[in-house]
């Protein structure tokens, strides 16, 4: 051991005889050695380490598929035994043991693991390759290996490539049909070609999802009413298709073929999709004109169509005219407390609305002592007499 210390290779990362498996067996360290190794520090109590556990899986089994010299080995941030045992007999790759504080101490430290998932990819002579790899593996999958600087940089090139060809019809050909599900029928890609396509990733019993599909299908109603050339794909992100099937119910547009989640991982990948939901809007041109589509919906309700940066600045300055009309200060029923007029320039940023629960970005009314903020529409509902105070 001291010898593999003294070498750089994997001893010197983790000085000790043995790891163990899922199942609790013994894995010697030297099953591991002249292999690249991802160090995986996460807890079974963090969602966002159960999220992206599967895709570290995925992206595992494919490696171990195609014969590539990879492992990665689990250290717990886990509380206690039972968690560990049960967070690892989910995994497939080794994990220090959960006894051993002291080495998962000298882990942390030594690779300043300040938050989870972390996911430390390390060369075999032990030298670091990637402090945090956690989101090209989101990003690029198995691709990413060896998750080296040159291969990162070859990904996204490729990925500019892509982005720079993209049409619709390229980014479902990634289901391998050339058709997508209506109500009753099956919808041709080719019949969405020259039209505002929303991609909305989502998933049944996400609470968030179920708000905002509800706002999002009144707006699709709107547009529709409009005329407007618009239209919506669910992306299914749900793990089971009696999910997927709830959630197309609830939903007055198109849908991908359900397909056990492989062609939908792979389009959040392309759009590097780290949330749900997500709606991601792509143009008539087939190119994609926002990632952001929640957050504009959100904003500006069917006014965001058809989404574009001239469109959102239109809104923008909109907006900055109509704010001239509101009082620079007032107190609202709601909050006890002097509310004064910020914009995105003068404090103002994103943030919830206290009175309507809605998204709200730049104009706001603000209370500077406890932070209470509310939209400038919502605030027209002030006390007699109350507006200018100072």
């Amino acid at each position: 051991m001291e010898e593999a210390r003294e070498n750089g290779c994997v001893g010197s990362v983790l000085p000790m005889a043995s790891l163990i498996s899922p199942s609790g067996n013994e894995v010697q360290v030297s099953e591991v050695e002249g292999k690249i190794i991802a160090l995986y520090f996460a807890a079974n109590w963090y969602p966002r380490c159960e999220a992206f556990t599967p895709a570290l899986t995925a992206a595992y089994h494919q490696l171990k598929k195609h014969g590539a010299g990879f492992e990665v080995v689990f250290v717990s941030c886990d509380e206690d035994r039972p968690s560990f045992e049960r967070f690892h007999r989910a995994m497939p790759w080794p994990a220090v043991p959960f006894g051993d504080i002291g080495c998962k101490k000298r882990l942390s430290e030594r690779f300043q693991v300040e938050g989870i998932p972390r996911l430390v990819v390390l060369a075999p002579n032990g030298e670091v390759v990637q402090t945090d790899a956690v989101e090209l593996v989101n990003r690029y999958g198995d691709q990413a290996f060896p998750f080296t600087s040159a291969r990162v940089a070859q990904l996204e090139a490729e990925e500019q490539r892509k982005f720079a060809s993209q049409t619709l019809e390229k980014i479902f050909s990634i289901n391998g049909k050339d058709y997508v599900n209506g109500s009753q029928e099956q919808v041709p890609i080719s019949s969405l070609v020259g039209k505002t396509v929303g991609l909305y990733f989502s998933a049944h019993r996400c609470a968030p999802c179920i708000k905002f599909t509800a706002k999002l299908a009144a707006i699709y109603r709107n547009l529709k009413d409009k005329a407007e050339d618009f239209e919506i794909v669910y992306i299914p992100m749900d793990k089971e298709e009696d999910g997927y099937l709830r959630s197309c119910s609830d939903m007055p547009w198109l849908a991908l073929p359900y397909d056990d989640g492989a062609p939908p991982r792979a389009l959040a990948r392309y759009f590097d999709v780290r949330e749900i939901p997500t709606l991601v809007v792509v143009g008539q041109d087939g190119k994609t004109v926002t990632r952001e589509g929640r957050n504009l919906v959100n904003l500006y309700f069917d006014m965001a169509f058809p989404f574009t940066d001239e469109q959102i600045r239109l809104l923008q300055e909109m907006e900055d005219e109509e704010a001239k009309g509101y009082p620079p200060s007032l107190r609202h029923t709601g909050h006890g407390h002097e509310l004064s007029i910020v914009s995105e320039k003068s404090g103002g940023g994103p943030y919830i609305c206290c009175e309507c629960d809605e998204q709200g970005l730049g104009w706001a009314y603000q209370c500077i002592a406890c932070g209470y903020e509310i939209h400038l529409r919502c605030a027209r509902d002030v006390q007699a007499g109350s507006t200018g105070t100072g």
